[in-house]
């Protein structure tokens, strides 16, 4: 999954940003980049690999800033390399973007423009998208927000992005269908995350960005707009992360970290609802969905990578012990299919980081059949999470003052 962190207030941009986008590393990536926007001046530096070679390449680099953009990509259209990273310049290098998700329409799009005289430097659809809010500026002799407003209208697929331009130096310009993004709320100062890992450390104070919304974020303020420019009332809601939660902790990766917090995660995921004296398994975000879970025809589970690996031991267990018709479905097949759902079936779907698009996405499409969606994942607040009827997540233990327990690490 690709990352995204943007920045504008009263700090240093850069520092944020790479900070952040080593929170997202947890999603996997093959390329990082900036875009700092600086006295006018739009720079874009970014770099194949890790975000630490991204690091090494503008240590001498004037990276000077109070507003920019940062991204960690994972490869779709075009290989993983230095041209295909992001961010990417529009035609005439006035505008930058970054980009999560796929244009489903790019290459209509990108004939179209390159018959406009738009020059093109990578093999990717986000770069398409770029151009395409140029034209339509150039076009139209409009402002930026309603060029991205109006490209919105144009692309066939699913987006969260971020603009900048050297035409308007204290302004961000942000959208999202399908995609996460999340805004964080400081004093004078404003975090755009594809969620909220990289934020926590700032603010507690998020605005979870819809489907079809746009952010503007310009002297201080932030207005919120549909698509279709009518103006929307934010919802502010507190962060409930832990920052010891979603940082490696001192081991080398992740996915080693994750390796050995398992004895902690089947904790967490068993306090507070299993009571063993009396042999009881108490979920409350099930029970406002008992009766549907009875009398479901069948359970749908969706879900991707491991998780889907899970799913294939839960029909076993399920159908064994419930005696229900379990179907487990790669969420990326789903979602591409016209699969046959009804409001007497139940959709699970798991996802380690809540993030998962392509899980996110086939539970949009049960939801719109009428099923009831249950989710599982590990983040509390995450998009999945929030998408679903009712979901299962970890119960942190307390916080102990003293003594603190030693954490796992590896020999």
């Amino acid at each position: 999954m690709c990352g995204i962190v943007a920045y504008i207030g009263y700090r240093e941009a850069c520092p944020i940003i790479l900070k952040g986008l080593h929170r997202l590393e947890y999603r996997g990536y093959d390329s990082a980049g900036v875009a700092l926007l600086n006295n006018g001046e739009l720079s874009v530096y970014k770099k194949k690999g890790k975000v630490a070679e991204l690091e090494k390449f503008i240590a001498e680099k004037d990276t000077l800033a109070n507003i920019g953009m940062g991204h960690t990509r994972w490869a779709t259209h075009g290989e993983p390399n230095d041209a295909n990273a992001h961010p990417h310049y529009s035609t005439s290098e006035r505008i930058a973007i970054i980009h999560n998700g796929i244009i489903e329409n790019y290459a209509a799009l990108k004939e179209h423009l390159q018959q406009q005289g738009h020059v093109f430097h990578s093999d990717t659809d986000t770069e398409v998208f770029v151009n395409l809010i140029e034209e339509i500026q150039k076009k139209n002799q409009c402002s930026l927000e309603q060029a991205v407003r109006l490209a919105l209208h144009e692309v066939v697929g699913a987006y969260a992005i971020v603009v900048l331009s050297k035409d308007n130096p204290g302004q961000l310009i942000a959208a999202r269908k399908g995609s996460p993004l999340v805004v964080g709320i400081g004093e004078n100062e404003f975090f755009l995350a594809s969620d909220a890992t990289p934020i926590i450390e700032y603010t507690s104070d998020v605005v979870y960005v819809n489907d079809y919304e746009l952010v503007v974020i310009k002297d201080g303020e932030m207005d919120l707009r549909s698509r279709e420019d009518v103006k929307q009332t934010p919802y502010i809601q507190k962060l409930e992360l832990e920052l010891d939660r979603i940082e490696k902790g001192g081991y080398e990766h992740f996915m080693l970290k994750e390796i050995f917090e398992q004895p902690r995660s089947i904790l967490d995921s068993m306090r507070g609802r299993l009571e063993l004296e009396a042999g009881h398994l108490n979920m409350g975000g099930v029970r406002a969905y008992e009766r549907k879970f009875v009398n479901a025809d069948r359970i749908l589970i969706v879900a991707c990578g491991t998780s889907w690996h899970a799913g294939l031991v839960a029909e076993y267990l399920l159908e064994d012990l419930a005696r229900v018709p379990v179907e487990v479905e790669y969420a990326s097949e789903f979602r591409y299919r016209n699969p046959v759902i009804t409001e007497r079936d139940i959709v699970i779907a798991i996802s380690q980081s809540g993030e998962t698009a392509d899980t996110l996405a086939a539970l949009e499409l049960a939801k719109s059949r009428g099923a009831t969606i249950f989710g599982i994942c590990n983040v509390v607040g995450s998009s999945i999470a929030r998408a679903t009827d009712a979901a299962l997540t970890p119960t942190p233990a307390p916080k102990l003052v003293w003594p603190r327990p030693k954490p796992l690490r590896p020999r």
